[in-house]
């Protein structure tokens, strides 16, 4: 599944499983998948192993995911405005969401 075409995000927080999200984006390199990080780790390794970085400010571990949250969110949103894609009314939200 992955190669050359194949984007792979990863996102690589400091705490207890960095260095196992380490290995892994290491394998989808392996791999010749195209990596983009989300960090915020200034570990020089990342600039070979990524094409691009987004570093996020340094926060304690439990509070990471607010911080990853928001240029997540952003991403999801570009990449469904650049595909044409309808943000306000995605598919098949009837179906997941009932409103009583």
């Amino acid at each position: 599944m992955l190669d050359e075409s194949m984007p792979v995000m990863s996102i690589l927080m400091k705490g207890s499983v960095y260095e196992k999200l380490l290995s892994n984006s290491e394998e989808a390199k392996a791999r010749n998948a195209r990596m983009i990080a989300l960090t915020n780790s200034k570990d020089e390794k990342l600039k070979d192993l990524f094409e691009f970085i987004i570093e996020v400010p340094d926060i304690q571990e439990l509070l990471s995911p607010l911080i990853a949250m928001i240029p997540l969110q952003l991403i999801a949103y570009y990449i469904a405005e650049y595909l044409g894609k309808d943000v306000d009314q995605p598919r098949n939200l009837a179906k997941s969401v009932t409103v009583e």
